[in-house]
C-alpha cells in the first residue's frame, strides 16, 4: 500500500520520473548497505525478535507520512518531498533485516524434505499482500485520498506489530561458538556465495534481469500518461504482477520442481522478458494488465527455485548471512532497478526505456545459460551445502 501511495504522491508532486528512480535508491541505500552486518545480527539472535523491530521500524516509516497531513499542521510540497524520501529511507532499513530474519527460521520449521513446498507458501503468503496491499493503496488513494489512505497503512501495521508480539520465539539451537572475527564473519556469506558454482550466477541471473526487466518505477508515468488509468488503475498495475506469483505459488504448494530446475529457471526468466517487452509497447489496459500477470508468474518460478536453491545450499551455521547476501542481489534488482528505471525514463522517455530492460533481460538468460554449466545442471534434489 505503501509503495503505491509513495509512488503515485511523488509523481503527483513533481512530474518527474527521475524522482521516482531516487525514491527507489532511497529505499535500495539501507537495504543494500544494511545487509551484510544483518545477516551476522540474525544468525546471532533471534530471528522473530529482530522481525519485530522490521515492523517497528516499518511502522515509523508510515507514521513520517501521516506526521505531513495532520490537521493544522500541514507541509509544504517540498518538505512531503522529503517525508516521502525519509519513508523510503526507513523502509530500506526495515527491508534490510527482514529477509535474513524469514530465512532463518523457516529452515528450523520444516524438515529439509519439505524445504521447497515450504518457500513455495511463504512465497504465496508474500505475493498475496502483494496483490491487496497495492490494489487496496490504489482505490484508497483514489477514492479518499492520500491522508485516510496512509494512516490505514500505519493501522495494519498496527496489526502486524500486536501478532508478532502474541507469537513465541520458535525453538532455535543457539548457533555453535566460532573462531572467526566480527569482520571475517560480515564477509562470510558473501564469500560463500561468491565461491560457489551454483548460487551466484542464479543470484546474478535475477539480480540483473530484474534491475533491466523491472518497471515498477514507471508504473506512475504510464497510469497517468500512456494506459490514463489514474491512481485506481496504478493499484491495479502493481498489483498485476502479484497476481501471477501468488497463483502460480499457490500451484507449487502441490508440486515441486527437483529435477531440471535449473532449466526451469532460464525458462521463467526468459519468459518474464518477453512480458516487459509486450508491457513497454502495449496501449490497451487490459493487454499491459495481463502482461504483468503473466511476468509475476514467470517471477515466481525463479524466485521459489532460487529461494529453494539458497536453503538447500546454505549451511545451517550461516543461513542468516548467506540470506542476507541474497537479499542483497533482491534489494539491487529491486530498488537499485527504480533508479535505473528511473534514469533511463528521464534520458529515454517511458517506453523505450522498458524496452532496453527487456532485451538486457533476455540477452542476461543467454549469456548466464552459456557461462553457467552448473546452474543449466541444477536438480535440487541432489542440492548440497558447499564444506
Amino acid at each position: 500500500m505503501q509503495a503505491v501511495i509513495v509512488g503515485w504522491r511523488m509523481y503527483e508532486l513533481t512530474h518527474d520520473a527521475l524522482f521516482l528512480g531516487l525514491v527507489g535508491l532511497a529505499e535500495a541505500l539501507p537495504a543494500i548497505g544494511l545487509a551484510l552486518p544483518a545477516g551476522g545480527i540474525v544468525d546471532r539472535s533471534r530471528p522473530l525478535a529482530v522481525y519485530r523491530w522490521v515492523a517497528a521500524i516499518s511502522f515509523f516509516s508510515g507514521a513520517v507520512l501521516v506526521g505531513t497531513h495532520i490537521p493544522g499542521w500541514e507541509v509544504g510540497a517540498e518538505t512531503e518531498i522529503v517525508a516521502l524520501f525519509a519513508a523510503s529511507l526507513l523502509t530500506g532499513l526495515a527491508r534490510a533485516f527482514s529477509q535474513p530474519a524469514v530465512y532463518a527460521m523457516v529452515p528450523r520449521l520444516v524438515p529439509r524434505s519439505e524445504l521447497s513446498k515450504a518457500m513455495a507458501w511463504t512465497t504465496a503468503a508474500m505475493q498475496t499482500a502483494r496483490v491487496a496491499g497495492p490494489a487496496l493503496g490504489g482505490l484508497m488513494y483514489g477514492f479518499v485520498g492520500v491522508e485516510p489512505s496512509e494512516v490505514a497503512v500505519c493501522s495494519f501495521l498496527c496489526i502486524t506489530l500486536a501478532g508478532l508480539f502474541s507469537m513465541r520465539h520458535p525453538h532455535i539451537p543457539a548457533r555453535a561458538p566460532t573462531s572467526e572475527s566480527r569482520v571475517e564473519e560480515l564477509f562470510s556469506g558473501l564469500k560463500y556465495v561468491f565461491r560457489h558454482p551454483v548460487l551466484l550466477p542464479a543470484l546474478s541471473l535475477d539480480m540483473i534481469s530484474v534491475l533491466f526487466g523491472g518497471v515498477t518505477a514507471i508504473l506512475p508515468v504510464y497510469a497517468s500518461e500512456i494506459l490514463l488509468v489514474g491512481p485506481k488503475g496504478l493499484g491495479a498495475l502493481r498489483a498485476a504482477p502479484a497476481v501471477g506469483a501468488a497463483v502460480m505459488s499457490l500451484w507449487f504448494t502441490r508440486r515441486e520442481i527437483k529435477a531440471n530446475a535449473g532449466r526451469w529457471l532460464f525458462i521463467s526468466v526468459t519468459g518474464f522478458g518477453l512480458c516487459i517487452l509486450v508491457f513497454a509497447l502495449s496501449e490497451s489496459f487490459a493487454l499491459s494488465f495481463f502482461a504483468l500477470v503473466a511476468s509475476g508468474g514467470f517471477d515466481s518460478v525463479s524466485m521459489i527455485i532460487r529461494s529453494t536453491s539458497v536453503q538447500l545450499l546454505s549451511p545451517d551455521s550461516m543461513r542468516g548471512r548467506i540470506s542476507s547476501v541474497n537479499s542483497m542481489f533482491i534489494g539491487s534488482s529491486n530498488e537499485l532497478g527504480q533508479f535505473e528505471s528511473g534514469i533511463a525514463a528521464s534520458l529515454l522517455g517511458a517506453v523505450p526505456s522498458v524496452v532496453f530492460g527487456g532485451v538486457m533481460c533476455l540477452l542476461t538468460v543467454a549469456a548466464t545459460a552459456y557461462y553457467s554449466p552448473g546452474l543449466r545442471r541444477l536438480h535440487l534434489g541432489q542440492a548440497e551445502a558447499l564444506e
